[in-house]
């Protein structure tokens, strides 16, 4: 090969490098050195083809360093398809998933609070069971960073005083761009664990959203769902709903209906979205924790089972509803004034747009401060319900374009290194 061949050869693959690497997410386990020994066969055979030219044998060595060390992650990808154009992705953690899943002491045996109870971590089962479904069964599951655009680390907080504290994972692979997974510990007084998952904008999907909370064991929350990017079901690339309702008949205590304090069930919803608001704590073990296995198991299938968008604009589009999805949410989110009483409301401002929502964009007005509410009667007795918390909400057409989300909002999301 010729010493300009060679350089044009560098030069393409630096291209395609950098496409790789701008719009995918990274192979765990995959090393890139500087350095790398090369084929001697392919050394000896360019010395040959260079020996006249005018170039020296040091410059051709780093010019055959760079095509080795560019290689690497390009021969290290699974599946070269998966180069395709995938936005919203952020930056890669440097901890493995073992790490990850150990920070801050996770999962936790003991609370933070007081508590009465046998079982104080009441929702941590359903952290340990969803943690081990996704390692099990996501291809390249990594962690990413919890930050915020202010580079404020999220990852954990403490309130002593108040004896509460809340720590957040995150997590992507190749099916998903960002799961997040958070769980608020106060003892008795608040249990919380939420997940929202968010497919990669190649699957034009609705988000999984989790939100489970018990406030002093007497009054329980619970809403599970296939959160819809589209007003209409049609409008997603596969149709979900009916594979949900078998699984919601299992479970009576999980079909009520919510009020509209915070979002609007009619639009920004699936007909199949498990709601409970219950005072028996024996409905969590019985009923809640299985239907949300189902659900959590059914929204990988549908997922793994989807055909991607190959059209870049498509592919665009879906990101833009999950970014209009992450504003209408971070307006909304009803446990913004727990986390500012626990935490502060900077804290809690910092928290909800740009980790739980990370797409968002900041509402002039601020945060929705007031405290969930639960509402009315019980599900079986009238159409009464209560607020969703915060797994988020696909929005009304009109209330928050994906073009007005997009034009300000300078998200801390790039590609996967």
């Amino acid at each position: 090969m010729k010493p300009q061949h060679l350089l044009a050869s560098v030069t393409v693959l630096s291209n395609q490098c950098f496409l790789g690497d701008a719009f995918s997410p990274p192979t765990q386990g995959v090393r890139v050195s500087t350095r790398r020994s090369r084929p001697s066969s392919d050394a000896a055979r360019l010395r040959m083809e260079t020996h006249d030219d005018p170039i020296d044998a040091r410059a051709l060595s780093e010019l055959e360093d760079r095509i080795s060390s560019i290689m690497v992650p390009l021969n290290g990808l699974p599946d070269i398809k998966y180069q395709a154009f995938s936005p919203g992705r952020s930056p890669r953690s440097v901890m493995s998933v073992e790490e990850a899943s150990m920070e801050h002491g996770m999962p936790w045996e003991t609370t933070f609070g007081r508590s009465e109870e046998t079982d104080p971590l009441l929702y941590m089962p359903f952290w340990k069971w969803q943690l081990d479904f996704m390692s099990s069964s996501l291809t390249n599951l990594h962690p990413i960073e919890c930050s915020t655009l202010n580079d404020i680390d999220v990852s954990y907080n403490e309130n002593k005083e108040k004896r509460a504290r809340i720590v957040n994972h995150c997590y992507a692979s190749n099916e998903y761009r960002k799961i997040r997974m958070t769980y608020y510990d106060a003892g008795d007084a608040v249990q919380v664990f939420n997940s929202v998952w968010y497919p990669d904008a190649k699957y034009n999907l609705p988000v999984l959203g989790i939100d489970l909370l018990s406030f002093n064991r007497k009054k329980y929350l619970a809403i599970v769902d296939f959160q819809p990017l589209h007003p209409d079901e049609d409008s997603h690339s596969t149709i979900y709903e009916h594979i949900l309702k078998p699984i919601k008949e299992k479970y009576d205590n999980l079909k009520g209906r919510m009020s509209s304090k915070f979002y609007d069930e009619t639009q920004f919803f699936s007909k199949e979205m498990l709601f409970a608001r219950f005072e028996d704590g024996k409905i969590v073990n019985d009923d809640l924790f299985p239907a949300f296995k189902s659900y959590v198991e059914t929204h990988v299938d549908l997922v793994k089972n989807t055909p991607q968008a190959k059209n870049p604009q498509d592919v665009q589009h879906v990101f833009e509803r999950q970014q209009a999805y992450d504003t209408y949410s971070a307006d909304r989110d009803p446990a913004a004034g727990l986390f500012a009483a626990m935490f502060g409301k900077e804290w809690a401002e910092d928290f909800i747009y740009d980790f739980l929502f990370s797409l968002s964009e900041r509402s002039e007005e601020g945060l929705n401060l007031a405290p969930p509410m639960f509402g009315g009667p019980p599900p079986s007795a009238a159409k009464g319900g209560s607020s969703a918390a915060h797994g988020g909400a696909a929005p009304k057409q009109g209330e928050a374009s994906a073009s007005s989300v997009a034009s300000s909002k300078k998200d801390k999301v790039m590609a996967s290194k």
